[in-house]
């Protein structure tokens, strides 16, 4: 991972426009290729940022940029769409690079843990005829919860929360956009598996077109009964 502090001015062109004026920032450039821009604000989410595959290449700045806002070199990053992120820096405070090796992984605690375990067991809470190919399917980004195959033999990646946040729907998204790629496994698609699921990340899952389904932890173990009810 590339640290990067430094005055800067950040372009974006793509779907939409939105621009950065000059100010420091923390550029992020890690080894899957993804950049990104930080504040000195926000717990996670960047100001803007590119995610992988793309490309990054430095240029030398427009006459202008170099005598009006003191741009020594400008950071070209095009996304496999053709959206561009432009990162005009000037002065450089700190730039470091450090190998951070392969991460184990995000250790889930121990009911979406359990969660996940059951439901690998049991794919027919899906629906009837699904099949388990993998619990912990690798990509490059990470593991995916489940593999599964629905009674139509298509594959579906099962991202498996105790809590559905959107943090989580992006994370799938992104396991969903690597395994598309891959012409043994397309076309993949996904279910967002938790006990409860924001409303704001129900409403990014459809839009990605990712199902979303609610878990019942008790109903899995076996301790809810729909026979035994009153009501």
């Amino acid at each position: 991972m590339r640290l990067v502090i430094a005055k800067c001015q950040v372009d974006y062109a793509g779907r939409l426009t939105a621009h950065l004026p000059m100010a420091t920032r923390l550029v992020l450039v890690k080894a899957d290729g993804s950049v990104s821009v930080h504040a000195d604000d926000r717990a996670y989410k960047p100001l803007n940022w590119m995610s992988p595959p793309c490309s990054l290449s430095v240029v030398e700045p427009s006459d202008e940029a170099r005598e009006e806002l003191g741009v020594t070199e400008v950071w070209q990053v095009r996304s496999k769409e053709g959206d561009t992120l432009a990162i005009s820096i000037a002065d450089v405070l700190l730039d470091s690079a450090h190998d951070l090796g392969v991460d184990p992984g995000l250790q889930k605690d121990g009911v979406e843990a359990h969660l996940q375990a059951l439901l690998a067991e049991h794919p027919a809470t899906f629906g009837d005829g699904w099949r388990l190919v993998k619990r912990e399917y690798y990509t490059p980004v990470g593991p995916v919860d489940l593999l599964l195959r629905d009674s139509d033999g298509a594959h579906v990646a099962v991202e498996v929360k105790r809590r559905g946040e959107i943090d989580g729907v992006e994370q799938l998204t992104r396991y969903l956009d690597l395994m598309n790629r891959d012409p043994l496994l397309a076309p993949v698609r996904g279910i967002f598996a938790a006990q409860q699921i924001k409303p704001q990340a129900a409403v990014l899952a459809r839009d990605r077109g990712i199902e979303c389904r609610v878990l019942d932890y008790d109903a899995l173990r076996g301790m809810d009964n729909a026979e035994d009810r009153l009501f």
